[in-house]
């Protein structure tokens, strides 16, 4: 087996790659893509949204079968599909070509983005995977750092046409070789139960806790998705400019690497559910601050960047640490589905939200939903691992 950091080094070009070229491509492509074609910008943007919704599809199966093959050809066939899809786009001639596109796509990124990364890690170091799992994060915060001046640069000089193409071939020449050279296969891992892939959620302890996590990352995901979409639309409607809007954005993405930074210093001397309290109880500060003006637009900013960032480290850790190595992968694939659903309708939500109740109202939303998933996460339990057995004690 290949040393960790060269498979973690690999993993996080991957991510890098596979979430600039799926679902942060929309933010600088979406407006020259309906500009050239004439297209509605709504459905241009909401290729994305399809892309989720089918990547929420497919999450279950991905992680059943990473658990029971190993990551290293789930991601690998990840790869090809974002390269296909990405083709797709690029060559399509009309709006429903290109909307299937995104279905390739989004199949795609159901098979290389966080989660079945996350579950490969697992698979592979089982109960020490932590920190694979948050050195990964710690890569993948710089997607958006290195994919829009990427794809700005690409429109600039080539199209958007000419840049999908390219994302295509960089997923080919770059990602697909990655999985296969550098991602061990997995497949004669001797896990401690015998049956890698049955699910975990067994004990009626279990089941609660796994509802509750879904209840925390649902609502998390609704918040991110609808932040991640209308965030310029509310801070204008505070009265901010464009531009100031602009770059109190712009602080999000070091907010969130800062903060991993900080959680990845920790050398895991804490269980993760207090990752997840700390990620949870950002955000919440964040929104609240924006909703009630209680904090200064940066902060608030600050906030709720640091805690989307950690909470990426707590979706793929705190699974491992309530329910063990063994089936992590099909705990992964199960959580990411509804996750993944509520991501994809929180813009179209937030659209209707804003045009109906205005601006402030969303903000509210926002908050209760906030408040909401502070209050859950106080009901998990905090669980160690036998390393051993793999199980909880």
């Amino acid at each position: 087996m290949r040393p960790r950091w060269q498979v973690i080094s690999a993993l996080g070009v991957f991510e890098i790659l596979a979430w600039g070229s799926s679902v942060y491509l929309p933010a600088v492509l979406a407006l020259p893509i309906s500009r050239d074609t004439g297209w509605p910008l709504p459905w241009v943007v909401g290729g994305v949204s399809v892309g989720l919704l089918v990547s929420a599809a497919a999450s279950p199966r991905v992680g059943a079968t990473i658990s029971a093959r190993g990551g290293r050809p789930v991601l690998a066939l990840g790869a090809v599909l974002l390269a296909l899809g990405l083709a797709v786009l690029g060559l399509s001639p009309n709006l429903p070509v290109f909307l299937a596109g995104w279905v390739v796509v989004g199949l795609g990124m159901g098979m290389g983005l966080y989660d079945p990364a996350f579950a490969t890690l697992g698979r592979l170091y089982g109960a020490d995977a932590r920190s694979a799992i948050t050195t990964l994060t710690l890569w993948g915060g710089f997607a958006s750092t290195v994919c829009w001046p990427l794809s700005a640069f690409m429109v600039e000089h080539v199209g958007w046409r000419g840049a999908c193409l390219a994302y295509a071939a960089l997923h080919v020449c770059v990602t697909l070789p990655l999985a296969l050279l550098f991602v061990p296969s997995g497949a004669g891992l001797a896990l401690p139960s015998a049956r890698r892939d049955e699910p975990l959620s067994q004990s009626a302890g279990e089941r609660r806790d796994f509802l509750l996590l879904v209840g925390v990352l649902v609502l998390c995901s609704t918040i991110f998705g609808l932040v991640s979409v209308h965030l310029l639309t509310l801070l204008q409607a505070r009265g901010e400019t464009l531009a100031a809007a602009v770059a109190f954005g712009a602080m999000v993405g070091p907010s969130q690497v800062g903060a991993r930074v900080i959680e990845m210093a920790g050398r895991g001397r804490h269980h993760p559910l207090w990752t997840l309290r700390a990620a949870v109880a950002l955000t919440a500060v964040g929104v609240c601050a924006l909703a009630f003006d209680i904090l200064p637009v940066a902060a608030a900013m600050v906030f709720y960047g640091a805690g989307n960032g950690i909470l990426s480290i707590a979706r793929g850790t705190v699974p491992l640490a309530l329910f063990g190595p063994d089936g992590y992968a099909s705990v992964m694939g199960r959580l990411a589905r509804p996750a993944q659903v509520a991501q994809a309708l929180a813009p179209t939500v937030g659209a209707v939200l804003l045009a109906r109740m205005g601006p402030h109202a969303t903000l509210v939303t926002l908050a209760v939903l906030s408040m909401a998933a502070l209050g859950v996460v106080p009901l998990l339990r905090e669980r160690g691992i036998d390393p051993h057995s793999g199980r909880h004690i």
